[in-house]
């Protein structure tokens, strides 16, 4: 029983190591007033404008988990310049994430905003999505620089956030390569 239950597991690994995008994600830098974060995902077989419309279609690949509302279809992103990356609430109460402030269609987008619970401390980040065509696919490099001012030095905050923000960037490419952004998991035990 041991031996099948433990096979099954392999196999659902294997298979899922074989559909996961690989990602390279570090903290590059963190001190007591910023941090850098860069992950770096691969998207075999997606060309980078699909890449672009899938990524600009937040609400189907978004953690729901990092979101106010709890529900990721709340999320939009125009992806241009002054657009938006918000969260509608209710019918009159909703928040910005984040601002457009570079787009070029297929190549990069920046958004300038402080993410999550870092929107109520005096900082500020720049979040820089790359893609560029590689091995026949995509390759997604996402920055994030933040510095400013917070209740603690920032370089404690950067782990918490560089979490998220691999999440994010794993969830997309999971998303583009497969059509589902959620992480495979093993087949449960009978």
């Amino acid at each position: 029983m041991l031996r099948s239950i433990t096979g099954r597991w392999i196999v659902a690994v294997a298979l899922g190591a074989a559909v996961m995008p690989p990602v390279h994600a570090e903290i590059v830098n963190a001190a007591p007033n910023g941090f850098n974060l860069r992950h770096v995902a691969e998207a075999a077989g997606v060309p980078p404008t699909t890449v672009w419309a899938a990524l600009s279609d937040i609400g189907k690949w978004w953690d729901p988990e990092h979101t106010y509302s709890g529900d990721s279809r709340n999320l939009s992103l125009d992806p241009v310049a002054g657009g938006c990356f918000c969260e509608k609430l209710s019918l009159y109460a909703g928040l910005e994430h984040a601002r457009v402030v570079y787009a070029q269609p297929a190549k990069t987008l920046r958004l300038v905003g402080a993410l999550g619970p870092l929107q109520e401390f005096g900082v500020s980040g720049a979040l820089t999505w790359q893609l560029e065509a590689a091995g026949g696919g995509s390759r997604i490099t996402v920055t994030y620089n933040v510095g400013g001012f917070a209740d603690r030095p920032l370089a404690d905050w950067a782990p918490i956030v560089d979490e998220v923000v691999g999440n994010q960037v794993r969830r997309l490419a999971r998303f583009v390569a497969t059509g589902n952004p959620a992480e495979a998991r093993p087949e449960p035990k009978p």
